[in-house]
């Protein structure tokens, strides 16, 4: 137990170091800026921090790791590009600047510790089987790995496609106030979300030719678990309810897995 336990502390101490510096200059961007959703561009980087960090300083160049670099480097530039882009002239999001009401005086220090040190520790999970790829020499590449490229580009794919859809019809003045429910968003309410849990199970494939490389199964589990039952789905849904047309798209389209809509 001891030497799993010191194994798992390796891996962790120069990444969580590094994305520790990350977070606090974000937080000080965030500080200056009045505006907490700076923490939404800092998440994608993050894992571009912790990922580059684990193959510097421990990681070879193998055929799996290239791959995982191209994948969490695509993802998280074009998410963090998305979500700079989708909030440029706007203000704060809505969720942190309820927040920011709520906590009053002290919003300094709960933006700290709940926004962004939080975060960086759901990060670190969330990223366990990409610092595991990148700390541990593993089988060489086999079909777990081809299965788990697979996935990601599909993940990938549903993900990127959802948020184009998304944004061109937020940009569009004519739709202010409208419902999107067409594209993917015919067949699943939030087919953004299903791109990013799949993907981040195909990740978690990738891993499975290291030591240990099922403990790093709390990685995916987490960010299910988040975007299905806490910070992700939820948050959204509650925001609209008591809209009329988004309950009568919420009665025929699911939920999360794209599926026909029901008449």
């Amino acid at each position: 137990m001891l030497d799993f336990i010191q194994f798992w502390l390796e891996i962790f101490k120069i990444p969580a170091l590094i994305l520790f510096i990350h977070l606090n200059i974000a937080f000080i961007v965030a500080t200056l800026r009045k505006d907490n959703s700076v923490a939404d561009i800092a998440w994608g980087l993050g894992f571009i921090v912790v990922t580059y960090t684990a193959f510097l300083t421990k990681g070879q160049v193998t055929l799996r790791e290239i791959l995982s670099l191209t994948m969490v480097t695509l993802w998280a530039l074009r998410l963090a590009t998305h979500i700079y882009l989708r909030g440029r002239g706007r203000d704060e999001d809505f969720r942190y600047k309820k927040w920011r009401e709520q906590w009053g005086e002290k919003a300094l220090v709960y933006s700290y510790f709940q926004v962004f040190i939080l975060q960086g520790f759901l990060l670190l999970v969330i990223a366990t089987p990409l610092l595991l790829i990148h700390s541990t020499s593993g089988r060489s590449f086999w079909i777990s790995d081809l299965l788990g490229l697979i996935i990601w580009v599909v993940g990938f794919s549903f993900e990127s496609l959802a948020d184009w859809q998304l944004y061109k019809f937020k940009k569009d003045p004519d739709n202010k106030g409208k419902l999107l429910t067409t594209g993917l968003w015919k067949y699943s309410r939030h087919p953004n979300y299903f791109g990013e849990v799949l993907l981040w199970w195909g990740v978690f494939l990738l891993a499975l030719a290291h030591p240990y490389g099922l403990v790093s199964i709390i990685g995916p589990l987490a960010i299910t678990i988040l975007i299905l039952k806490v910070s992700g789905i939820p948050l959204l849904e509650k925001k609209m309810e008591g809209n009329a047309e988004f309950e009568e798209y919420k009665k025929k389209t699911s939920v999360f897995v794209p599926l026909p809509p029901k008449d």
